[in-house]
């Protein structure tokens, strides 16, 4: 007789979500970070989403409850003031549910805060700092314990942190020629734009412009048009 597993099967549903004001493809059960790289996006990862650089940072604006609840290693690393802020660290965040899904990176932040007031960087990057000190004691505790456990493979840290520099030189190439592609097309553009040409009015006709002086004198309309059509090959 043929034995039925209880376990529960998981459908992973496809969805869109928004990364950095850019729509991405995602799956129910799909890191935040996971979601990211599969789509190119831009979200810090030095340590190759093993929860240690906290490069990470992403600031839920919309969906956190669709969100699998805060880990052990985010509440040790993450601020209460952060945490309030809706941040998330995109390695250990889980899509759970289906639904709108709007996130903006810490990298993303400061982009825009560097385009729309820069003199708010510095008071940015205080903040931060600051968050980051305060949970600096609970996250050395964490990160030695992960090691002592065996929780942190060293060696795949190691090809995770390689594996993560290649994707950040990918992005960055891709968004390079983005930019060089897009540049190109405008001068593109640029160059087709014609001017449209001035016209003369003689005895009632209106020829184009060719350069030639016959329209500024006081010759006979047939000589003006023997004249121009000699200059542009039209039929005098």
């Amino acid at each position: 007789m043929a034995l039925i597993s209880r376990n529960k099967i998981k459908i992973h549903r496809t969805m869109k979500i928004t990364i950095n004001e850019r729509s991405c493809e995602a799956n129910t059960g799909d890191k935040l970070l996971d979601a990211a790289r599969k789509n190119h996006a831009h979200i810090g990862y030095f340590c190759g989403g093993n929860g240690i650089c906290q490069t990470c940072y992403v600031k839920v604006l919309e969906g956190g409850e669709l969100l699998s609840p805060l880990s052990e290693p985010e509440k040790a690393m993450l601020s209460d003031t952060l945490i309030r802020e809706g941040t998330r660290m995109a390695c250990l965040a889980t899509i759970e549910k289906p639904g709108t899904i709007k996130i903006l990176s810490s990298i993303e932040e400061v982009k825009q805060i560097y385009e729309q007031n820069p003199l708010q960087l510095t008071l940015y990057a205080a903040k931060m700092g600051w968050e980051a000190l305060v949970k600096f004691p609970e996250t050395v505790i964490l990160q030695t314990e992960r090691i002592i456990n065996g929780k942190l493979d060293v060696w795949q840290l190691f090809t995770d942190i390689i594996g993560s520099i290649g994707e950040v030189v990918q992005v960055v190439v891709q968004s390079i020629q983005g930019d060089s592609a897009g540049e190109e097309k405008n001068a593109l553009s640029e160059n087709n734009i014609t001017e449209t040409p001035r016209t003369h009015n003689v005895a009632g006709l209106t020829l184009e412009s060719c350069g030639c002086k016959s329209y500024g004198n006081r010759k006979t309309l047939p000589h003006t048009i023997k004249t121009h059509g000699a200059h542009n090959g039209v039929p005098a």
